[in-house]
């Protein structure tokens, strides 16, 4: 019978909500480039690089070509300052319902895990709630090349627990991030709203909606 070896958790929307702040953050830097968009546009930007959302953004605002790729960098570089800032305010507290007593009951049953997330400062949101003992491995932004719906993320995290794709499962919030997971080969959780994570193998409507015997379930009949 096929098992589960690793979890490996998307970050934001997953762990904790830091998809407000990267919102504020996006939402002022587009406001400086005369380029006001609301939240439903932001569901966009949800699990894809800096640089590709900042692309998304310009293009949103008919602004593709015109801005280098050096002021296109600098774009990004402040977004991710106000971000860091914000950022500074997490504490264990904003850890999303369930979340740890879910990887509590992971570790329990011996089975390790991962972190994969499109953010560069994913070891200081981690370190922030208090969490980060929970993982074998945290693979970032900051180490892979291609963002999500690539799965390299995923397969760079599954390589260091040294664990079989087929025997990992990936949590994630986001389209992009559940096409990732099936991209690498990996049965995905998803969590939220089920029409739009229909690729998804399993969907939960929250995070306190997660169980290891409901997913182990799942897994098998998968």
């Amino acid at each position: 019978m096929k098992e589960i070896k690793a979890i490996i958790f998307d970050l934001d929307g997953v762990i904790t909500d830091t998809a407000e702040y990267h919102y504020l953050a996006w939402k002022q830097l587009g406001e400086e480039l005369g380029i006001p968009f609301d939240r439903t546009f932001n569901e966009q930007l949800k699990g894809v690089s800096r640089m590709e959302s900042l692309e998304r953004i310009l293009a949103y605002g008919n602004k593709s070509n015109v801005y280098t790729m050096e002021e296109k960098e600098q774009f990004a570089e402040k977004k991710n300052e106000m971000y860091k800032q914000l950022i500074q305010k997490i504490t264990p507290k904003d850890l999303l319902p369930g979340i740890e007593n879910f990887m509590r009951e992971i570790k329990e049953n011996g089975i390790k895990i991962g972190l994969a997330s499109a953010s560069k400062n994913a070891f200081t949101v981690i370190e922030r709630l208090g969490v980060g003992h929970y993982f074998d491995t945290i693979v970032d932004a900051a180490t892979v090349k291609n963002s999500k719906p690539d799965p390299e993320v995923f397969l760079k995290a599954a390589d260091q627990l040294n664990v079989p794709y087929e025997n990992c499962v990936g949590v994630e919030d986001a389209q992009a991030g559940v096409e990732a997971i099936k991209r690498a080969g990996m049965f995905a959780v998803g969590v939220g709203n089920a029409e739009q994570l229909a690729r998804a193998d399993l969907v939960v409507s929250c995070t306190s909606d997660l169980k290891l015997d409901d997913i182990k379930r799942a897994f098998s009949e998968n």
